[in-house]
């Protein structure tokens, strides 16, 4: 061989070489090269009443103390911005309601800023609509329960055990335009700490307002060490070591589904009948024609993380375990979150329509999907950690997380494919890639990734842990992962309950338009539901008439006591299967004695609606605070056309019954 035909042979070689070994990086590269990176969402600003010296002097008051009072305030007004397309490969322009604070990141306008507190704090909330006029608002003669008001708003605490009467946690309030109003939460010292968030709840608009973007964050800090006699908060477990940061990533889940529309009103819609915005289009949310029945899916549209479509995760590599706090702050559609790892050499998802993902993900998603480690249930955790692969999120709910990927690469984050009964539309929905993991190199983990997060937590309570409750943390660690020592409410006893409720909801389709109701009735505003005894516990038995819907109460969480199939099988167990519908469904598995604040009422409509009903079966007490309140189907569109009751709680009247204040 001549020495021009070996060198090119050399050359040859080389460019196989290079290509074997580094195409892979390429195409990482070129994934993770996309600028749309999820951050944590951005943090209002407290202002704390922190006094001078001679202020204290003079009061007596201890800095401590009145560092404990915060302000802030939310201006709600409409906000420019954009959306990113990927089957366009462009950004729409789009025009939402939306809450604006301080920090807000103008490129996610549409993520609502996070709020951190803590136990014992006072926060004062200056709520100010700076919205249009909105005659309907104040209109006394239409239908309560006809979507209207679309510019009045008010403030939700979801989950907050809080006062929900006068200038608490009270959403039988319209803040209308023009109008401003100062909300006060006193948050009790001995308030769990956890994963909640915030949203807007007048009735009438809410699932417009929220479907904006107007939902955000709210977490609880707690500091609480454990003792031998009382339980503590799990954030104190979680404090970093020298081999766990325990980072976190705080996720606001949302299904924005902006329209654009002609000159006639109509939504512009695609040859294949999703959404259409053109270029100077500018798309919003303005009726409610953008909800019903597959209206999610039909629309095209992508779920956004927080206020990102289809982004990347950076910052995290192998071995490191991250706290997820995933919130699920969309209208309607239910999303089952999965991870499995991307096969190498795979194109990138960038520019695939909604309808095509499900090819990507068959294609290209092939890893073994990785264990999920849930800790917390609606920002309340559990007794132990539930290991699963699929974990579904219903509108309203919050999972917290534990999560280790087990090698260097990149992940899909997938919304998975869920049974028929575990969406409001009966259907099973198409997978969609919510986003990609970008995992650098970094600590070897085992194949059994439970039991590494076992070791390191275990590892992580023998550091953290106070003496004298060191030895039980690690040791219900080491066996099963119980969380024992960090569950922020007893049990509730067959002997504490004091009465029963009976909860069922349906929608009459006989009707045109059809008729939204709980227990036979659509919701009336001068009508007490339910009056209920401060200090009762009762037991609740909830049932669906028809179709699915998540069951949501104001105040006081409730522990799940059983869900029993059609069959009259318990499917909350640790290992139940619950299969009622010829195919697994995960999502009930080892709720039982878990504490939540919303929950899925399940029917799965075979044969007949009548005969695909769950029973489920939960237990709460009514503590602390008294007054008016709602419990509702948080299906948003659902409880804004009269899915929704008035609870009251009222004083015992020391007889036996309930105080009627100054009535005979």
């Amino acid at each position: 061989m001549n020495s021009a035909l070996l060198s090119t042979y050399s050359r040859l070689q080389l460019v196989v070489i290079v290509l074997v070994l580094f195409i892979p990086q390429i195409v990482r590269a070129e994934l993770a090269a996309d600028t749309r990176i999820v951050t944590n969402p951005p943090l209002l600003e407290l202002i704390r009443n922190i006094p001078h010296t001679t202020e204290l002097m003079q009061s007596r008051t201890t800095v401590n103390d009145l560092s404990h009072e915060a302000s802030l305030a939310l201006n709600v007004v409409y906000t420019n911005g954009k959306l990113w397309n990927p089957s366009e490969q462009r950004f729409d322009t789009v025009k939402l309601r939306s809450y604006q604070g301080t920090h807000v990141d103008p490129d996610a306008p549409y993520v609502s800023p996070m709020l951190e507190v803590n136990p014992g704090d006072t926060i004062r909330i200056s709520l100010n609509n700076k919205l249009p006029a909105d005659p309907t608002c104040i209109q006394t003669d239409q239908d309560i329960n006809n979507p209207h008001c679309f510019n009045g708003t008010n403030l939700h605490t979801h989950g907050l055990w809080v006062n929900p009467a006068s200038n608490g946690d009270n959403v039988l309030i319209s803040i209308n335009p023009g109008v401003h109003f100062q909300y006060e939460y006193n948050i009790p010292s001995d308030h769990p700490a956890g994963t909640f968030w915030y949203h807007t709840h007048r009735h009438g608009s809410t699932a417009l307002q929220v479907s904006s973007g107007m939902a955000g964050a709210l977490i609880i800090r707690g500091n609480r060490f454990p003792t031998p006699t009382q339980n503590g908060d799990i954030d104190t477990l979680l404090k970093p070591t020298q081999n766990q940061a325990f980072k976190e990533r705080v996720l606001v889940i949302q299904q924005i589904q902006y329209a654009c529309r002609d000159a006639l009103g109509n939504i512009k819609l695609n040859p294949d009948n999703t959404y259409r915005c053109d270029p100077g289009d500018v798309g919003g949310i303005e009726g409610y024609d953008q909800f019903g029945p597959g209206s999610w899916p039909a629309s095209g549209r992508y779920t956004s993380i927080n206020g990102q479509v289809l982004p990347n995760f950076n910052g995290t590599s192998a071995g490191q375990i991250e706290r997820w706090r995933v919130i699920h702050g969309g209208v309607r559609d239910t999303i089952n979150l999965e991870f499995r790892k991307l096969k190498a050499g795979s194109r990138s998802p960038q520019g695939l329509r909604a309808s095509e993902q499900d090819a990507f993900i068959n294609e290209s998603c092939t890893g073994d999907p990785l264990p999920q480690h849930l800790i917390a249930a609606d920002g309340l955790t559990t007794g132990a950690v539930i290991k699963t692969v699929q974990t579904v999120y219903q509108p309203a709910y919050r999972w917290d997380t534990l999560m280790a990927f087990p090698q260097a690469g990149i992940y899909c984050v997938i919304d998975a494919a869920a049974p028929t009964a575990s969406n409001v539309d009966q259907a099973v929905p198409s997978r969609q890639l919510l986003g990609l993991v970008n995992v650098a190199a970094g600590r070897n983990v085992p194949t059994d990734i439970t039991t590494y997060i076992a070791s390191e937590l275990a590892a992580a309570a023998a550091i953290n842990m106070p003496a004298d409750v060191r030895d039980k943390v690690v040791a219900d660690l080491r066996s099963g992962l119980k969380l024992s020592s960090f569950v922020p409410h007893p049990d509730i006893k067959d002997d504490e309950v004091t009465g029963t409720q009976d909860l069922t909801f349906n929608i009459d389709v006989s009707q045109n338009p059809p008729i939204f109701e709980v227990n036979g009735k659509s919701f009336d505003p001068d009508i007490i539901n339910r009056t209920l005894m401060l200090g009762g516990v009762d037991e609740w038995t909830l049932q669906s008439d028809f179709v699915s819907h998540p069951f949501h109460i104001h105040v006081n969480p409730f522990q799940i006591v059983k869900i029993l199939d059609p069959n009259g099988k318990d499917v909350s167990g640790p290992d139940a299967i619950d299969d009622a519908e010829d195919t697994v469904d995960l999502q009930y598995r080892a709720l039982k004695g878990i504490w939540k604040d919303t929950l899925w009422i399940k029917n799965i409509m075979q044969p007949s609606p009548a005969e695909g009903k769950y029973t489920v079966v939960v237990r709460t007490r009514y503590q602390r605070y008294i007054g008016d309140y709602v419990l509702h189907c948080h299906i948003l569109d659902h409880e804004d056309q009269g899915m929704m009751q008035i609870v009251r709680v009222a004083l015992p009247d020391g007889a036996d019954g309930i105080s009627k204040g100054h009535k005979h």
